[in-house]
């Protein structure tokens, strides 16, 4: 698949970061990461993330990550495209990005770097590198120590074709609208912030009509539904679900540092897919927030 050719399909539906399934011990469990996958491809994502943000790329070990984009790449083959995270040192996202596409992975989605802050230079050198250790595309995640300027973006499209899609994880409206007013059709833009369903109405005014979906990890039907319905300006669909799911579901996910990631695997162990506990530093949720979540999902119906 060509950098073109992954813009065109980031571009076109909702995407998902699966979780990345952990044993008792806390070991990756290859067997049921490729169940996972098998159950949520048919759903209708354009592209899931393997070992993102919700997948805990920060916890995995090399090999393990090594294993889990294999697997994905394995799983998905002919259904939907796999896109691996990479971040972390230049040398470490290299490194990764390197592996992603030997696995056969169609691209790679580049998390930030690692605690230092940095000037635009810098993180214009850091984006280059990872991009020309490549072929295939690379989508920059704007998000934390990661801030990328309109202008640093004008200089890496030039200088890296197979740089093919912005995804926003800050939330400054005046940023983002900046960057898509310079770069327009250049790259892909992808809703990145935590819990994308509340903001993502308001980004496809901005020009970014897709986000990716945490939740699609364990309501796969609604997410979809509320991706069609945000497709469509279907806005009393929207606000149906935001006011009896999402909103309440932040009041949870809220509590908790960490909880973006943990909600979500205590989300697809209420529905009977479970993937394990957490890793460290991350925490599980307390069982009244957990008995919560489980009448949020109930009242949603089957998926």
């Amino acid at each position: 698949m060509s950098p073109q050719e992954l813009q065109s399909i980031v571009g076109s539906g909702l995407l998902s970061f699966p979780l990345t399934d952990f044993d008792a011990q806390g070991d990756f469990n290859a067997r049921g990461y490729a169940a996972r996958l098998e159950w949520l491809a048919p759903y209708g994502a354009s592209a899931l993330f393997a070992a993102g943000g919700t997948g805990e790329y920060f916890s995995l070990s090399g090999a393990e990550y090594s294993e889990v984009v294999r697997t994905a790449v394995t799983t998905c083959r002919g259904k939907v495209p796999i896109i691996a995270g990479a971040g972390g040192p230049t040398r470490t996202a290299i490194a990764h990005a390197q592996e992603a596409e030997r696995q056969g992975a169609h691209g790679v989605l580049l998390l930030p770097h690692y605690l230092t802050e940095a000037s635009q230079a810098g993180l214009i050198a850091h984006v280059e590198q990872v991009c020309k250790s490549v072929d295939f595309g690379v989508i920059v995640y704007n998000r934390n120590v990661c801030k990328l300027l309109p202008e640093s973006l004008a200089i890496l499209a030039e200088r890296c074709p197979n740089l093919i899609g912005f995804k926003d994880g800050i939330g400054d409206i005046e940023l983002m609208m900046s960057i898509y007013l310079k770069m327009g059709d250049r790259f892909s833009y992808l809703g990145g912030l935590p819990t994308a369903e509340v903001y993502a109405a308001a980004y496809k005014a901005l020009g970014t009509p897709v986000y990716s979906s945490a939740v699609f990890n364990f309501i796969p039907k609604t997410a979809m539904t509320f991706f069609e319905a945000v497709r469509r300006d279907d806005q009393a669909t929207q606000h149906r679900l935001l006011k009896s799911f999402f909103m309440p579901y932040l009041d949870i996910r809220n509590k908790g540092a960490g909880y973006a990631v943990s909600i979500v695997k205590a989300g697809a162990h209420l529905v009977g897919r479970s993937a394990g506990p957490v890793r460290a530093p991350l925490t599980e949720l307390q069982p009244s927030e957990l008995e919560r979540l489980g009448e949020l999902i109930h009242a949603l119906g089957p998926q």
